[in-house]
């Protein structure tokens, strides 16, 4: 079950975890910033393989667990912003620019990872 979102311990060696209730950054676990996973308060990719816990088992998080979850990320988000000196207005800007060439970014990636 879920309990209450939070940030979650960060593994110094950056093994994978799956599942659980403990760590920043593991895939289909709980309550922690991860992937894949429910009731956590935002994604957080530690460049493992993702585990995805089905749509029922999210669905049946707590509207106030999915609510604290809402609210922690955002508070994440703001403090993010503030760190890179970057407004509400900037991010939608940035994401309105960064999202209409995406795609092709991310082909450009593929082409370069496979140049090296």
């Amino acid at each position: 079950d879920v309990s209450s979102p939070k940030h979650g311990k960060v593994d110094p060696d950056n093994m994978p975890h799956v599942g659980g209730n403990m760590w920043a950054g593991g895939t289909g676990g709980r309550d922690t910033a991860g992937l894949g996973g429910k009731g956590g308060p935002y994604r957080l990719d530690a460049g493992h393989r993702v585990f995805q816990v089905s749509q029922a088992e999210k669905d049946a998080v707590p509207e106030e667990v999915k609510r604290a979850a809402r609210e922690m990320g955002e508070k994440a988000f703001k403090r993010r912003l503030k760190e890179i000196q970057m407004s509400e207005y900037d991010a939608s800007t940035y994401e309105r620019f960064s999202g209409a060439v995406r795609r092709q970014v991310q082909s450009l990636r593929i082409i370069l990872d496979n140049l090296q």
